[in-house]
């Protein structure tokens, strides 16, 4: 191994005991990242124990404090809430009751915390860090402990996961549970959605979030909602009139449905609540419509968490044991937090003290600086939802002149047609005349282009599949045909939104620039395909929404298992050549094994997982659960493998399988691919606006520099436009997948949680940050 790489095999946990607890509001994940500190403290070589009821049960010590096996959390990973329990807890605010608490931990040799909670549970865990050594030297006073005890167990070492549904935790984009209450919220959307469509009704919904808009915001964006109430941006004084008149003026343009989500800590300028009723009465006495309030409640603390949860949780309990066994005695308490797509430890403290700082802004009246101070998720969220929000008059439009063109290409992806409806109403609100193309390029040669209007994409962004259709065509055998429609139309830049064959286009349309000067013009391509095998992106639109179909079908699957003792199933993804959905999916739902193309294997590899799953059969957990991409490996098909697994398994367990073929396309697109396809579309074509303006000359629009023809992608922590030609060299065309993929280096998590010994470089986990800089970075985020 090279130097460079920092193998966690040296760090060790033996002789080191964690305790984790699960404490304040319970939020969907926090088993998953329960169920990981607990493996990963295992296999260090710790010893973890549970600490049940959150504080209460660490001050009341006793059978609270239990130690945790392997097999002790095993079917955990699919399971709202929190197992392990968790309580608001009085005694531990007193100064007696964290005594108490210290000497339970001491008696049972454990320093090293790990608290999964919100602001209030985590800032207690620092109180307690920083009164530990004058805890231990009263203890050692009364005698309940020896001197020799408090020297061995002198430091206390805590680590944070921000467990929260509100998402109002600072120094982290998303906290677990926020993902999977987004998926409750926009289910119960969907289903109103239908019943108001056929009375022609207004629905009033109210959110959970306390002082904090994030879920009403993303939900807004998400189901398209007519208007959005937040804490952070109370309306202006004379809103009652204007949110009346959207609401008519939308019935107008035969829209049959309105919705307004409502934070339920929504206030107005002079900080006064409003609430549902309000808002219930001001449409019935202005308007006159049917209007019903529905309140969601603790219905979206509940349900299995969703597979960015899952994910999100397990990425951040095995961060947490890291953290936790690189901690020096100097080490400040830390939270291990999401930046982006990457893991970052920021000091507890330092965040604690910025999300108290949002409260003093919003109570000062400082709602633009609140809105800074929540971080750049929550503020692209919120200008995506402005750019959005409001239809203007034709006459307040500025008029570009430009022609833009939107299509699809390749297989459908749910999110698709979230992307277009954002594409189409903010080209409209710039000012361009937007074209919509049907069926890819085979539609664009055959002349299948028309104006698309702000009307024409109402109620898109919930539409699973591609609504203008889609088609794997390329462009290069029709181009001359291609290139007299972008004539004919006047067509002044393009945009393409799809999976590998969209990249492929893009390339051929740039080749095809020094024959044709119509591909002159501004180019941009957003990555939509489940398969997640673009070059240049992190994660692709559609992607999650396909993930979420493999783990729910994994769940039941598993469950049937439970009821038949000692079986094994083996189950065949998508992807292509790509082992994205096989390897996350395979985390997600918590599979023994996931086989991949971009890790090789032969007949002793499956050999050691037959022994593996051998020896798993004689615990208390009498089920497997084995993912196989469908490009693994010519040889070893899925009927191979499920041959192999029969024969070797005789008479230990007995096997099935299952190919989920095209359900994993998904149906009804996630939260997360509808706010993801909305932002990186109104981004592509504010980027599309800019380009128009610099290759203006003369009268006409001509870009033919590399810059010019972009895919949006994200990147680590930042969304960044890479002009396709750059990333040829990263992409093996062969097998249709980038050289490079980040999610590789997943693959050890999954296998440690399978309790396999693998090699695990740590070189890439998080490292100690500091908020302000956090805030100073790129703002260009998710």
């Amino acid at each position: 191994m090279p130097d460079s790489k920092k193998l966690f095999e040296n760090l060790s946990g033996a002789g080191k005991s964690i305790g984790v607890l699960t404490s304040g509001g319970d939020a969907q994940g926090m088993n998953a990242a329960v169920r990981a500190v607990v493996r990963m403290g295992i296999y260090v070589g710790a010893k973890v124990y549970f600490v049940h009821e959150g504080y209460q049960g660490m001050v009341d010590g006793g059978d609270n404090i239990k130690e945790a096996s392997w097999e002790s959390v095993s079917s955990m990973l699919q399971v709202g809430g929190t197992v392990i329990g968790s309580a608001r807890c009085k005694d531990f605010r007193t100064h007696e009751g964290r005594l108490r608490a210290a000497l339970n931990l001491v008696q049972r040799g454990i320093t090293n915390l790990c608290v999964i909670g919100g602001d209030g549970s985590l800032t207690g865990a620092n109180l307690f860090r920083e009164e530990w050594s004058g805890l231990l030297d009263e203890l050692v006073q009364s005698g309940e402990i020896s001197e020799e005890a408090a020297q061995t167990h002198s430091v206390l070492h805590v680590v944070g996961m921000v467990g929260s549904i509100d998402n109002d935790f600072c120094g982290t984009d998303m906290t677990i549970g926020t993902d999977s209450a987004l998926h409750r919220i926009i289910e119960v959307v969907d289903a109103i959605m239908t019943t108001a469509q056929s009375h022609q009704r207004t629905f009033v919904l109210e959110v959970m979030g306390r002082h904090c808009g994030y879920l009403a915001l993303v939900s807004g964006l998400a189901c398209g909602a007519d208007w959005v109430l937040i804490p952070e941006m109370p309306p202006k004084d004379g809103w009652e009139e204007q949110m009346c008149h959207k609401l008519s003026e939308n019935r107008a343009d035969k829209k049959r449905l309105n919705i307004i989500i409502v934070a339920e800590g929504a206030i107005d300028q002079n900080n006064k609540p409003i609430t549902t009723d309000l808002i219930k009465d001001l449409v019935v006495s202005c308007l006159g419509f049917d209007t019903r309030v529905t309140i969601l409640g603790h219905v979206q603390r509940g349900g299995t968490p969703s597979a960015f949860d899952r994910i999100l949780a397990s990425r951040m309990g095995v961060e947490a044991v890291l953290a936790l066994l690189e901690a020096s005695p100097g080490t400040p308490a830390c939270v291990v937090s999401l930046c982006g797509n990457q893991a970052v430890r920021v000091p507890l403290m330092e965040c604690v003290q910025m999300t108290q700082e949002v409260q003093k802004a919003m109570d000062e009246k400082r709602f633009e600086e609140a809105v800074k101070l929540r971080g750049r998720s929550f503020e692209n969220n919120l200008n995506t939802y402005k750019l959005l929000s409001h239809r203007k008059i034709d006459a307040e439009l500025p008029h570009s002149s430009f022609n833009v063109a939107v299509l699809n290409v390749g297989a459908p992806a749910a999110g698709m047609n979230a992307a277009v409806r954002s594409a189409v109403r903010v080209g409209i609100t710039e000012g361009h005349t937007m074209f919509a193309v049907s069926d890819g390029f085979e539609g664009f040669y055959k002349g299948q282009i028309k104006e698309i209007k702000w009307g024409d994409v109402g109620g898109w962004t919930g539409q699973g599949g591609s609504l203008l259709g889609t088609k794997r065509t390329l462009p290069a055998k029709h181009i001359d045909k291609i290139a007299e429609q972008m004539r004919i139309h006047n067509i002044n830049a393009l945009l393409v939104i799809g999976g590998f064959e969209a990249f492929e286009s893009l390339l051929q349309l740039v080749d095809a620039r020094s024959s044709y000067e119509e591909f002159c013009v501004p180019m941009c391509m957003l990555p939509a395909t489940i398969s997640n095998n673009v070059s240049g992106t992190d994660l692709s639109i559609g992607a999650d929404t396909s993930l979420n179909a493999i783990v729910e079908t994994c769940d039941r699957i598993k469950q049937s298992a439970s009821g038949t003792k000692r079986r094994v199933f083996i189950i065949e993804t998508m992807g292509g050549y790509c082992g994205y959905l096989a390897t996350v999916g395979g985390l997600a739902a918590g599979a023994d094994a996931a086989y991949i193309y971009e890790e090789p294997f032969d007949i002793r590899d499956l050999q050691s997982n037959v022994e593996h799953l051998t020896e798993k059969m004689k615990t208390s957990i009498q089920r497997g659960l084995v993912l196989r991409n469908e490009n693994s490996s010519e040889n070893y098909t899925t009927d191979f493998i499920y041959q192999l697994y029969t024969e070797e398994g005789k008479g230990v367990f007995d096997c099935r399988k299952n190919v989920l073929g095209h359900m994993q396309q998904g149906g009804a697109p996630s939260p997360f691919d509808r706010n993801f396809g909305t932002k990186i579309a109104a981004k592509a074509v504010q980027w599309i606006s800019k380009k128009l303006k610099e290759f203006y000359r003369q009268g006409r629009v001509f870009a033919n520099t590399e810059d010019s023809a972009c895919l949006l992608g994200m990147r680590r922590r930042a969304l960044v436009f890479q002009p396709v030609v750059q990333l040829k060299d990263e992409t093996d065309f062969v097998h249709r997948i980038p050289k490079e993929q980040w999610w590789l280096r997943l693959r050890p998590l999954m296998k440690i949680l399978a309790k396999y010994k693998t090699s695990y470089d740590v070189s890439d986990s998080g490292q100690l940050e500091h908020i302000v800089r956090l805030r100073a970075k790129d703002s260009s985020a998710v």
